[in-house]
């Protein structure tokens, strides 16, 4: 017992003797705690107030005049072509063009060979000679029994069977003048002219070959010629394009064509035939322009790009089509209220005009669109805005094979 109690009494000095200590650490340790907890817990805080407002450029819808087309594939086409066929047979003596020439309405072309055609036209000629001689003697007898009177007159019979031989005599020249005008005719035809001005073909027989001059296309083909001045120019059209263009009032009919390997639409024209009605099996409409070709430059069978204007002038608002955005199967655009909030606008979009997409409705000229910095902003958040300018930005069209655009529209002049 007497040795327990000094060690108790010792515990209990070193007890009270440490205590404060350990209360200084306990008190420090909480202060550590409590801190590391706060920053925790403000941290987020502090890192959301230090993210910046994000800046986009915004701008009102640009509005100009446009002048809207659309687009089409065709082939060029003589505005005329007739195959060149004799019409009367023979053997051909003389050729006087040469193959792909332009030749003019009434140019020689062939000749076939003349001599049994001029001995038949001197034939017709003599027997028109010899009818000619008998109705003069026909006509002098009936004359001649027209002044007998008295004893010296003749029966009736005699005056009627007179007036008879006048009269088939008189017809019988006639006849005989009709076939001389025929040879005089096949004469005429030994020499093969064009009937029309524009560019021959190949000659498809050569000197010395025998041709037919039968009816029809039983005829031997010598040529062709097309007529290039004017060209045509042949299309067809679906049936909304149509629908879409007599409804928008394009009956003015104007039309500008490039080629192939053009870069500009230079060839201009006006439509002059439509067809009177739509293939059942294609759903299409023939249509045709008609165009000036200068020098005959164009070819029939070349293909082209036409673009046909419909709805003449109209104002339009445009935006760049980067700020045009995809919402499944609509189209979009950002636009800032007066409260900088960002919210979407649901668009109906037209054609392309130099790197700015018409909007054809969906948005009104007081509208501030996000044309800069797009994706920054979305929908529902706030942003910072400064003015932005819309500018075209023309774009040369280079040549391709491929077709164009549905539709297309252009900056009205």
């Amino acid at each position: 017992m007497n040795m327990l109690v000094p060690i108790d009494a010792d515990q209990g000095v070193a007890t009270r003797r440490w205590r404060p200590r350990h209360v200084a650490f306990g008190a420090i340790a909480l202060l550590l705690i409590a801190g590391a907890g706060w920053k925790l817990i403000d941290r987020p805080q502090a890192v959301a107030a230090a993210t910046p407002i994000a800046t986009v450029g915004v701008s009102a819808p640009l509005s100009r005049a446009v002048t809207q087309w659309d687009d089409y594939v065709g082939r060029f086409a003589p505005s005329q072509t007739v195959e060149i066929r004799p019409r009367v047979s023979g053997a051909v003596t003389a050729i006087h063009f040469r193959d792909g020439d332009i030749v003019a309405r009434g140019q020689l072309l062939f000749t076939i060979d003349q001599r049994p055609f001029l001995a038949a036209l001197a034939e017709a000629r003599a027997n028109t000679a010899s009818a000619r001689s008998s109705l003069a003697l026909a006509r002098s007898d009936y004359a001649r029994v027209q002044r007998l009177t008295g004893d010296e007159a003749v029966s009736a019979s005699e005056v009627d069977a007179l007036r008879a031989r006048l009269q088939a005599a008189q017809a019988a020249l006639a006849g005989a003048q009709a076939r001389e005008r025929q040879r005089a005719l096949d004469v005429e035809f030994t020499q093969v002219r064009a009937p029309i001005s524009g560019r021959v073909s190949d000659r498809r027989v050569d000197i010395g070959n025998l041709v037919s001059g039968a009816d029809g296309a039983g005829a031997t083909l010598l040529t062709t010629v097309n007529r290039l001045d004017p060209i045509y120019f042949n299309f067809d059209a679906s049936e909304a394009l149509y629908l879409k263009s007599r409804r928008d009032k394009g009956e003015d009919g104007a039309v500008e064509i490039r080629l192939q390997d053009e870069a500009d639409y230079r060839w201009k024209g006006k439509l002059d035939f439509t067809d009177n009605g739509l293939d059942t099996r294609s759903g299409t409409i023939r249509i045709r322009a008609v165009l000036d070709n200068p020098g005959n430059f164009l070819t029939p069978g070349l293909f082209g790009n036409m673009r046909l204007a419909h709805g003449g002038k109209v104002n339009a608002l445009l935006v760049p089509d980067e700020a045009i955005q995809s919402d499944q199967a609509r189209k979009t655009v950002l636009v800032v209220d007066k409260d900088g909030g960002v919210s979407t606008k649901p668009v109906e979009l037209g054609p392309l005009v130099d790197g700015l997409r018409i909007v054809r409705a969906g948005l009104s000229p007081q509208d501030r669109v996000i044309v800069g910095n797009i994706p920054a902003a979305m929908p529902g958040a706030k942003v910072a805005v400064r003015p932005a300018a819309i500018r075209a930005t023309p774009a040369p069209i280079t040549p391709t094979d491929t077709a164009p655009a549905a539709a297309q529209a252009t900056f009205a002049r």
